[in-house]
């Protein structure tokens, strides 16, 4: 197969990486992107460009040149990061890239519980307003997250109260994606998808199934506001980085990421993964969690 270039960035990321993989493996012209390009991939059919970071706009725009579509990763969370998206975005669009494909998240919006939801609404709307194709993926949690989360004591906490999450698997988010990058009618213009698994389960469901799997007592201890913060103090992390991750927890509880779609399934034509499936086939994401792990 080929088609018009492609361009991946954050290639040597978890999501990144595997729409670039199953990019290749189709045979389409695709550009991996990266801000150290040593890092990047060696896949068949694939170019690297020189080192891009997205506050860059000069370096964007000679990596970005020749592409038709921008596969655009959010950068890592940061105060800046609506103004990275802007340059990138905007640096895209003066070399003649249509369209853009962004990852966003789910429940986007202005006054979003989940601060760093805010950003991505920011950034949506500055590629509403540029003259580009452009297509809105918003994943849900993602299903890794949360053994990664649990403490080797075996203890879930935060403020999430009883609210449930329709957390999905990086490898249908990158199905779906890819997908969508390979689609080159126009049916998914102006569209927003919402990437979540089959079912939206509290975090105590999420401690018993990792009971269950590890053959372990995990609980899930549910946090005050206060507590939360008490307790990712000792972390040495940032006022605002501190708040994205106590405000994620409280997305959960005000029932911002309960909602289960079904862009998963109808854009990959298989199943989205559950919690369950998903430690099935990852058991590294809960060794810690095992005796001498």
């Amino acid at each position: 197969m080929i088609g018009p270039l492609i361009a991946v960035t954050g290639a040597t990321g978890a999501v990144g990486g595997r729409v670039a993989r199953r990019l290749a493996r189709t045979g389409v012209p695709v550009r991996l992107l990266g801000r150290d390009p040593a890092r990047l991939p060696d896949l068949p059919g694939a170019d690297h460009a020189p080192a891009a970071r997205y506050g860059d706009a000069e370096a964007m725009r000679r990596a970005l040149d020749g592409a038709h579509t921008l596969f655009l990763v959010s950068a890592h969370e940061s105060p800046h990061r609506v103004r990275e998206h802007t340059t990138a975005i905007d640096a895209a669009v003066a070399v003649g890239v249509e369209r853009i494909v962004y990852m966003s998240f789910q429940g986007a919006a202005p006054d979003a519980t989940f601060t760093f939801a805010r950003d991505h609404w920011d950034t949506e709307a500055h590629i509403r307003t540029a003259e580009v194709r452009h297509t809105f993926l918003r994943d849900n949690w993602y299903l890794a997250g949360l053994p990664a989360m649990t403490g080797t004591d075996g203890v879930l906490r935060g403020p999430g109260g009883d609210g449930r999450v329709a957390a999905v698997a990086h490898e249908d988010i990158a199905d779906a994606a890819t997908a969508v990058l390979l689609d080159e009618g126009t049916d998914h213009d102006g569209r927003v998808h919402d990437l979540t698994g089959p079912e939206a389960f509290t975090l105590a469901e999420a401690a018993g199934e990792l009971s269950r799997v590890t053959g372990r007592p995990v609980v899930y201890v549910p946090e005050t506001r206060e507590e939360a913060y008490a307790s990712r103090a000792g972390y040495g992390a940032e006022d605002w980085e501190v708040a994205g991750w106590v405000t994620s927890y409280e997305a959960i509880a005000q029932g911002e990421l309960a909602a289960v779609s079904d862009a998963v399934p109808t854009l990959t034509g298989h199943p989205a993964k559950s919690f369950a499936q998903f430690l099935v086939e990852n058991p590294d994401s809960y060794r810690h969690l095992l005796p001498g792990g």
